[in-house]
């Protein structure tokens, strides 16, 4: 029994876990790493709830909230006025090419980046919102299923009215029932 003890307590010493402490050298802790992680992401809210808690009412944060949104409708615009134009004077067109084609391949890459992150986080934002709506209507799709068989039973009902049992119990209305009671007396 001592020989066993001594070795837990070689290993494990007097209340540390040397086997975890030695493997936290080469591989993160999971659970202090998602407590870090939370923090971060905490003191980042934090940054932006700081930034945006100020009412912007003064000309400058309109006119800078103005120009934010210009970006996205003079791009959309400019193309196509630029194919309009590509149609109505060929040779307009063609001269202001040319002076597209003297832009160096840097400044193609930089712009390039500049327009992919300004419309992948719109694009992202909309995708998660469309994923979003997909499993919400996903989660419907049973009470849809249920509805569509109730519907399927009430096309397959006689003429007279009759009602299957299983709708009859579902959609009863005492009050109804009630009112026709007494008006067939």
């Amino acid at each position: 029994m001592g020989l066993i003890d001594g070795m837990m307590t070689l290993l494990f010493g007097s209340g540390r876990n040397v086997i975890r402490d030695t493997a936290e050298v080469f591989r993160e802790n999971a659970e202090a790493g998602a407590v870090r992680a939370a923090a971060h992401q905490d003191a980042a809210l934090a940054q932006f709830a700081a930034e945006f808690a100020q009412a912007r009412v003064g000309r400058f944060d309109r006119m800078m909230d103005g120009l934010n949104r210009l970006p996205r409708p003079l791009l959309a615009f400019g193309t196509i006025g630029l194919m309009a134009m590509a149609m109505v004077d060929p040779i307009w067109f063609a001269a202001r090419m040319q002076g597209i084609a003297l832009v160096p391949e840097p400044l193609w890459w930089l712009m390039g980046a500049i327009v992919s992150f300004y419309f992948g986080a719109r694009h992202q934002a909309k995708s998660q919102a469309f994923q979003s709506s997909i499993s919400q209507t996903l989660a419907r799709a049973p009470q849809v299923r249920a509805s569509l068989a109730d519907l399927q039973a009430l096309a397959a009902m006689p003429p007279d009215g009759g009602a299957s049992p299983q709708i009859a119990a579902r959609y009863s209305n005492p009050v109804l029932a009630d009112w026709q009671a007494r008006r067939d007396e």
